[in-house]
């Protein structure tokens, strides 16, 4: 009897071996038979061909086997850790349209891919790439509206801020669905901001001149938190501190250089998603408005630069139902120590009415480290509504709400960022000096950007683009 039972068992272990090894054998194969054009250019042509095309920022592009060969073992590695595609927001909290994370069995694949000898594949499998309208992620733009002129920068010195104001010639209002600013320069622009800028209610206010926009921007220093440094503004050293801007006074609140350049319209920045809003929702231009854009431009040394950056975009082409507002929640008060690994500041807006977020990012510079945006709800209770843990100022990253998130009207939306001043911090410029608020890198800023609409606000439907005028 024993002995039969041990030949069965024998007969069973060995029926079992050769189904772990058949299928060990299957997976092999299958991890074997991964191939580029196959399974990994659509998965590279979603998540990302958005930089990895020519043209971009990214080192290479992931457009064609060829260019993304040479790539491969970086490619696993990145993945892997997943450094790549860029996401910092916690999963946990929220849920957004733009999530970049890979899925594991997308993951895998990329490991089988390289594992496997990144192997190319046969032609037919691979699907036709996707098409960029002459580098346009919104597609090719109904407008484009670049700098007033040829902007020259110099090869050595600090940063410098540019401002400049282009009439775009429109007569009647018009509605924007996309938007997008788009550097001439790679080499020099850091950033590009563009606002909307409605023509003056008591008259009709003519384009600035340089000499009078130098004179209105003496006019908001005097008296004011911030000093101008070269073409760079600053806070002073021995302004008035308020970590804690939910509990600035009034009369903080109230600084005159603190007045909005306008209405954003849309940026630029290092790792930053364009503005693409859902059919309905818009973003206004009133008749008669200016575009004022403000540039900050990086030297290279050595180097005289030259730029002509310019916005793109694409008009309404459905009635707009629902005008979208933008609105920074910051502080400019704050000073940070030397040293300090993780120092608080916060600040606070309060809703106006019933509305609905569509977006949020968070905004630091080199310090930054983490960024919360709280809601804290008229009935006391709070929700938190976008966590970035590890905040990179290499990836300014925009958050679009894949519902957008209704609150009604009094909630307090709670913005606390976290800096890292001390040694630890590898990005940190000096770890030695107290840091304020400054459009410097090697300064400090602390914003939580979010776009809204207003709940049972309609935007006034008219002609899309129409009485425009500009550059095409």
């Amino acid at each position: 009897m024993n002995r039969r039972w041990t030949f069965a068992a024998l007969v069973l272990a060995a029926s079992l071996l050769a189904v772990a090894t058949s299928s060990a054998d299957n997976h092999a194969s299958a991890r074997s038979s991964v191939t580029f054009n196959k399974e990994i250019a659509p998965l590279f042509f979603k998540h990302c061909a958005d930089c990895h095309r020519p043209g971009e920022a990214a080192p290479f592009s992931a457009l064609s086997y060829k260019d993304v060969r040479p790539w491969a073992k970086s490619i696993r590695e990145k993945v892997t850790n997943r450094s790549m595609p860029p996401w910092h927001a916690d999963p946990h909290t929220g849920q957004w349209a733009n999530d970049r994370r890979l899925a594991q069995a997308e993951i895998d694949a990329v490991v089988a891919w390289v594992d496997s000898g990144a192997k190319e594949g046969e032609a037919k499998d691979l699907p036709p790439a996707p098409k960029f309208a002459d580098g346009w992620t919104i597609g090719k733009p109904d407008m484009v509206i670049p700098l007033p002129e040829t902007f020259t920068l110099e090869a050595n010195g600090p940063d410098e801020y540019q401002y400049f104001e282009v009439d775009p010639g429109f007569k009647q209002d018009v509605y924007v669905q996309r938007a997008e600013a788009r550097p001439d320069n790679r080499k020099i622009v850091h950033h590009i901001i563009a606002f909307v800028v409605p023509p003056s209610k008591d008259a009709k206010r003519p384009t600035l001149t340089k000499e009078e926009l130098e004179k209105l921007r003496a006019k908001m220093e005097k008296e004011s938190i911030f000093y101008r440094d070269g073409f760079l503004q600053r806070v002073k050293l021995d302004a008035p501190v308020y970590d804690d801007g939910c509990a600035m006074p009034p009369s903080a609140k109230k600084d005159p250089s603190s007045d909005e350049l306008g209405t954003l319209l849309c940026g630029y920045a290092p790792g930053m998603n364009q503005g693409i809003w859902e059919p309905g929702t818009v973003k206004k231009i009133p008749a008669g408005a200016k575009i004022f854009f403000q540039m900050h431009y990086s030297k290279v040394a050595g180097s005289v630069q030259q730029d002509r950056s310019s916005i793109g975009l694409i008009f309404a082409k459905t009635p707009p139902q629902k005008q979208l507002f933008t609105q920074p929640i910051a502080n400019n008060y704050f000073k940070i120590p030397p040293g300090a690994e993780n120092h608080t500041v916060t600040a606070c807006w309060t809703a106006p009415a019933n509305l609905h977020l569509v977006t949020l990012m968070p905004h630091m510079h080199l310090r930054g480290k983490s960024q919360k945006i709280e809601a804290i709800l008229p009935d006391g209770s709070k929700r938190v509504l976008l966590d970035v843990p590890n905040y990179s100022f290499s990836w300014q990253t925009v958050y679009y709400a894949k519902q957008p998130i209704g609150l009604p009207k009094g909630t307090k939306l709670v913005v606390t960022s976290t800096f890292d001043n001390s040694a630890k911090n590898k990005y940190n410029p000096d770890p030695t000096k107290v840091v304020r608020w400054g459009d410097p890198t090697y300064d400090e800023m602390m914003i939580g950007w979010i776009d809204y609409t207003l709940d049972g606000q309609s935007a006034k439907p008219v002609a899309a683009g129409s009485g425009s005028g500009g550059q095409q």
